[in-house]
């Protein structure tokens, strides 16, 4: 999983990606640790780094800084874009935005 050149894409174990986005679309707390903490998130759903594999520690860093969320998307958006949410984690988390952020062009609920 590591990467050679800095701010290149990191790509997740297709497993990983999987149980992330499995545990995103159905478990509440879980949701709340991504929001948090995407470093502990990628761990708890299966990332591993070898002790004292640096190239290793650094990708999940770099991995969970770029899957970092200010909001996540609802579970039903989610699930309606499992596949492609998927296939840009296996291809790999970089600078491109992720898609796990709620978009900017959705309409704000307000009390009347």
């Amino acid at each position: 999983m590591a990467t050679k050149k800095a701010g290149a894409a990191v790509p997740l174990d297709p497993k990983v990606a999987r149980k992330l986005l499995d545990k995103l679309g159905t478990d509440n707390e879980f949701r709340r640790l991504f929001k948090k903490d995407p470093k502990s998130a990628l761990i708890a759903a299966g990332y591993k780094v070898a002790k004292g594999d640096t190239a290793g520690a650094a990708a999940l860093e770099q991995a969970s800084r770029c899957l970092s969320v200010t909001s996540i998307a609802p579970k039903a958006a989610m699930a309606r874009s499992r596949e492609a949410l998927e296939s840009m984690l296996v291809a790999g988390v970089g600078m491109t935005p992720n898609q796990l952020n709620v978009a900017s062009t959705t309409s704000v609920r307000r009390r009347k």
